[in-house]
């Protein structure tokens, strides 16, 4: 499935490959120059959680490094 774009804030957003298989347990995100923006996939028109890039990358990193041990 292509990205969707909003044609609002002129994000376009990705689904996360990591999100559940069901559909009912995903997440979309959008770049912006200075953030991460994370949003409900079923609910387009909710709200979005905007994480400085700097607090993404170390997020992403902490994942990679396997930091938050099995939850």
């Amino acid at each position: 499935m292509p990205p969707a774009i909003d044609r609002a804030s002129g994000a376009t957003w990705f689904k996360s490959s990591h999100s559940g298989g069901n559909e009912t347990e995903c997440v979309e995100c959008a770049h912006s120059t200075d953030a991460t923006l994370v949003r409900d996939s079923k609910c387009t028109d909710g709200p979005v959680v905007r994480v400085p890039a700097h607090s993404w990358h170390a997020f992403i990193r902490a994942l990679g490094h396997d930091e938050f041990g099995r939850l």
